[in-house]
C-alpha cells in the first residue's frame, strides 16, 4: 500500500492580551477555621505557584465562589457554624462550582463520613496531620487538569477565530458552520474524564458528519495501547457500524497508516488504489459481506499533546483528494487536535484514579497499623499500671502507719506526686490521637503557678545537674494565683527547661524567671545554648514542619514537645513566645498566663480527694494475680477495719466465695484461666455474691473497657493505680445506700 507524507500545517504560538505568552495561574480555596492550619497549607502548596484563598468559614468560602472559580477545593470537615458536608452541600448547589473537586481534609474518618462526603462529590479524603508531599501532589493534578480544561476552552477560541478568518474569505456560511461545530467538538470531547467516553464522542463529530469512516488508535500505554475503535456508516443507512478492539483487526495498509502518522507526527495519506479492495472486514467491522461506502480517499492525523503521542486518527470519503478533501483534513486536524487534549485529561485522569487507589489501599493498612498501635498502647499502659499500683498503695500505707515526721511527709508528698504525673503520662499514651487533634481535657482548679514551677523544677533537676549546669530561679513573693491543671502546667515547664538543657552546652547557666505583668503571670527560660535560626522561628511551633524540614539541631528536633507546651498553654488562654539572636546566641521562651483574684481556701489546697468517712467493717475479697497490688490494697482496706482475703486468679476466687461469703469484691480483669469478666458473670450467678458490690480493679481505662465492665455485672470501674480514698468512699456510699434501703423496706416488712 503507498503511503505519502505530508508536513502538518504550523499552529500560531498562543499569545496573552499584552502579546506575551499565556502565564495563567489557577485559584485554589482552602476551607478551615483555625489559622495554624491554615498557615500550614499556605505553606505546602505556595510552592505550586497559584492564587491560594484562604478562609475560615463556610459562609467565607460561599461568598468567593460567587466571586471566581476554583481549579480545587480543601475543605476542612469540623468547622463551627457550618461543617464541611453543609459546605460542600451548599457548594454544589451553585452552578460555577457543581463540579469543582472537592478534597475533605479531616483528622477521623469513618465509612459513614466517608461515604457521605463521596455522595456530595468529594474527590479525596485527605487525613489530618496531612503529608505536604502527598496534599501537593494531589492538588497539583486537579489544577493541571482545571489549567488544561482552560486551555482547551482558549485554543478552541484560538481555533475558531483562525478557522473562522480563513472561512469568511470563502463562504460566511461555511465559517459559521465551522465555528459551531468546532464549539460543539469542544464541549463534546471535554464533557467526560473517562477515555472510552471520549473516543466515543471523537468518532461520533466524524461519522457522518465529516466522512463515511473513521478508525481511532490508541498509542499511549497508560490508554490502552493497541485498542481501536472504528465506526461506518452504509449508503441509505443512518445508524452507525461499530467495532472496538485491537488493532489487529485493522487490515495491514490500515495499520501501517495509522503507525506511520503516530511515529513520525504528520498527517500521512493512503492512496486511492490501496482503498479499492477494503471492505468491512477490513476494519473489523460485521457482517463482513455486507455493503460498504465506496472510498477513494484516506488520511490519518496523530493525537499529539506536547511531546506526547496519544495515538491516531483515520478518516475516508468517497471524495478523491482534491481541495475539499483538504478541507475535510483541516477539520480532521482540529479534531485531533482537541481531541489530544482531552485524551491527555483522561490519562492525567487514569494515573489519578490509579495513585488514589493506591493511597487508599496504603490508608487501609495505615489504619490497621493504626489499631495494632493503639492496641499495643492500650497493652502496655496496663503493664505499666500494673507496677504503679503497688507502689501507690505502699506509699498511702506508709503515709496511714509512719509516725509523723517532717522529712518522712516530705519524701511521701514527692513520691506521691511523682507518682500522679507518671499515671499522667500514662494516660497520654492511650489518647495519643487526642493529643494530635488538640483535644486534651484539663483539670481545672486554683492554683499557685509557683508551686507548678518548683514541681517542674524538680522533675528536671536531675538532668540538669548531670550535664553540670547551673539553674537559677526567680519568683515573685506572693502567690501567683491562676486557673489550671497542675499536671499539664508542670509538664509544659518541666518540658522548657528540658529543652534548655539538653540544647545548651555543659557547663552553662540557665536562668528561670516569673514576674507579674498587668493581669498575667510572666514566666521565662532562657538558656545560652544553641540558638535558634531566624527562618525558624515563626516555625518552631509548627507539627507539619518538623516533618518536611528538620532544625539542624544536633540532638534532635524540637517540634513535638513544643507544640504540645504551646498548645497546653493556649488551653490555658495564655500564649507562649520564643526569641532568639541566632545560631550559638541562646535562646528564650515565654509563657503568659491569665491570673485570678480568687484565693482558694485553705482546704482547698490541703488535699485532693476528702478522706473517706469510717464504716462497719466488711468481709472484702481482692482478687488479682499481682500479689504485691493485692497486698497492698489489702493492707489499706485493713488499715480501716475491714476483713480481708485475696485471691490470685479467677477459680481461686469463685472457690473462696462459697465459704467467705464476700459483701465486697475488688477483682482485676486480665487475669489467668479465667478472665475478670467471667469471674464477675458467675459471681453474680451465686446467691452468696449476687448483691454484692464488685468493683473492677485493672488497667484497662479506655470507654469501650469500662463499657465491658459494667455489661459483666461491675458496678464500678477504677483504672489502676486507684486513688485508696477513692475505693473507700465507694465502699462507704454502696454500704450507706444498703442500709437506707434496708430501713425503707423493714417498716413494711413489719407490717405484713
Amino acid at each position: 500500500m503507498a503511503v505519502q507524507v505530508e508536513e502538518p500545517p504550523a499552529l500560531p504560538e498562543e499569545r496573552g492580551p499584552d502579546g506575551g505568552p499565556f502565564d495563567e495561574k489557577a485559584d485554589i480555596l482552602v476551607v478551615d477555621d483555625l489559622p495554624e492550619k491554615l498557615l500550614v497549607f499556605r505553606t505546602v502548596l505556595e510552592d505550586l505557584g497559584q492564587n491560594l484563598v484562604l478562609v475560615r468559614s463556610g459562609t467565607d468560602a460561599l461568598r468567593e465562589i460567587l466571586q471566581r472559580e476554583f481549579a480545587v477545593i480543601l475543605l476542612d470537615v469540623n468547622m463551627p457554624s457550618m461543617d464541611g458536608f453543609e459546605t460542600a452541600t451548599l457548594i454544589r448547589q451553585h452552578r460555577r462550582s457543581a463540579h469543582t473537586p472537592i478534597i475533605f481534609i479531616t483528622s477521623y474518618a469513618d465509612e459513614m463520613q466517608t461515604a457521605r462526603g463521596y455522595s456530595l462529590g468529594a474527590v479525596d479524603y485527605i487525613l489530618s496531620p496531612v503529608v505536604p508531599e502527598v496534599l501537593r501532589s494531589k492538588v497539583s493534578v486537579f489544577v493541571s487538569l482545571y489549567l488544561m480544561r482552560r486551555q482547551v476552552r482558549r485554543q478552541a477560541d484560538a481555533r475558531a477565530a483562525m478557522m473562522a478568518a480563513h472561512a469568511a474569505r470563502r463562504v460566511a456560511e461555511e465559517n459559521d458552520r465551522r465555528s459551531a461545530f468546532l464549539a460543539h467538538a469542544s464541549r463534546a470531547l471535554s464533557s467526560s474524564l473517562e477515555i472510552t467516553v471520549a473516543m466515543n464522542q471523537l468518532v461520533e463529530l466524524l461519522v457522518p458528519s465529516l466522512a463515511p469512516l473513521a478508525v481511532l488508535l490508541l498509542i499511549d500505554p497508560e490508554l490502552g495501547a493497541g485498542e481501536m475503535l472504528a465506526a461506518a456508516v452504509r449508503p441509505g443507512h443512518a445508524r452507525l457500524q461499530w467495532f472496538a478492539g485491537p488493532e489487529t483487526a485493522l487490515a495491514p495498509g490500515i495499520r501501517a497508516a495509522l503507525h506511520a502518522a503516530a511515529n513520525r507526527g504528520r498527517r500521512t495519506t493512503v492512496a486511492e488504489e490501496a482503498l479499492k479492495p477494503l471492505t468491512a472486514a477490513s476494519f473489523g467491522l460485521a457482517p463482513a459481506d455486507a455493503e460498504f461506502p465506496l472510498l477513494r480517499s484516506a488520511a490519518a492525523v496523530p493525537m499529539v499533546f506536547g511531546e506526547r503521542v496519544l495515538g491516531a486518527v483515520l478518516v475516508a470519503s468517497g471524495n478523491p483528494d482534491d481541495a475539499s478533501a483538504g478541507a475535510q483534513a483541516g477539520m480532521v486536524g482540529e479534531l485531533a487536535a482537541r481531541a489530544a487534549t482531552a485524551f491527555e485529561n483522561a490519562r492525567l485522569y487514569r494515573i489519578l484514579q490509579r495513585e488514589i487507589l493506591e493511597r487508599q489501599a496504603a490508608q487501609e493498612e495505615l489504619q490497621q497499623s493504626n489499631q495494632r498501635k493503639d492496641e499495643f498502647l492500650a497493652m502496655m499502659s496496663h503493664e505499666l499500671r500494673n507496677p504503679l499500683a503497688p507502689i501507690h498503695t505502699a506509699v498511702e500505707v506508709i503515709r496511714r502507719v509512719a509516725a509523723p515526721h517532717p522529712r518522712v511527709t516530705w519524701a511521701l508528698d514527692i513520691a506521691d506526686r511523682q507518682l500522679r504525673q507518671m499515671t499522667r503520662l500514662i494516660e497520654e499514651l492511650l489518647d495519643v490521637a487526642r493529643i494530635s487533634q488538640g483535644k486534651i481535657a484539663l483539670k481545672r482548679e486554683t492554683m499557685d503557678l509557683n508551686t507548678v514551677i518548683v514541681q517542674g523544677v524538680e522533675t528536671v533537676q536531675p538532668f540538669i545537674d548531670s550535664r553540670r549546669q547551673v539553674l537559677s530561679v526567680a519568683l515573685p513573693e506572693e502567690p501567683a494565683w491562676l486557673l489550671g491543671d497542675v499536671a499539664r502546667l508542670t509538664q509544659v515547664i518541666a518540658n522548657l527547661l528540658h529543652n534548655a538543657a539538653k540544647y545548651s552546652p555543659e557547663g552553662t547557666d540557665i536562668a528561670l524567671a516569673s514576674w507579674f505583668e498587668d493581669d498575667d503571670i510572666v514566666v521565662s527560660v532562657r538558656d545560652q545554648g544553641i540558638g535558634i535560626d531566624e527562618e525558624l522561628l515563626t516555625r518552631i511551633f509548627d507539627l507539619f514542619a518538623q516533618g518536611q524540614r528538620g532544625l539542624d539541631r544536633a540532638q534532635g528536633g524540637l517540634g513535638v514537645g513544643l507544640t504540645l507546651a504551646r498548645r497546653l498553654t493556649e488551653m490555658h488562654g495564655g500564649q507562649i513566645e520564643v526569641f532568639s539572636e541566632g545560631r550559638d546566641r541562646g535562646s528564650e521562651f515565654k509563657i503568659r498566663l491569665p491570673r485570678v483574684a480568687a484565693v482558694p481556701e485553705a482546704g482547698q489546697i490541703a488535699s485532693a480527694l476528702p478522706s473517706a468517712p469510717r464504716l462497719e467493717p466488711q468481709r472484702i475479697l481482692i482478687v488479682d494475680d499481682n500479689r504485691d497490688a493485692a497486698a497492698g490494697v489489702a493492707a489499706v482496706l485493713e488499715l480501716e477495719g475491714h476483713q480481708v482475703r485475696t485471691a490470685g486468679d479467677g477459680e481461686e476466687a469463685l472457690a473462696i466465695v462459697a465459704a467467705y461469703r464476700p459483701s465486697v469484691v475488688v477483682l482485676d480483669i486480665g487475669l489467668p484461666l479465667l478472665d475478670g469478666y467471667e469471674v464477675a458473670r458467675r459471681m453474680r450467678k451465686m446467691p452468696e455474691t449476687e448483691d454484692a458490690l464488685l468493683i473492677a480493679l485493672t488497667g484497662y481505662g479506655q470507654n469501650e473497657d469500662r463499657q465491658a465492665a459494667l455489661g459483666a455485672g461491675f458496678d464500678h470501674h477504677f483504672v489502676k493505680p486507684a486513688e485508696p480514698n477513692a475505693l473507700l468512699a465507694c465502699i462507704h456510699h454502696w454500704f450507706e445506700r444498703r442500709t437506707s434501703e434496708r430501713r425503707t423496706v423493714s417498716p413494711s416488712s413489719a407490717t405484713k
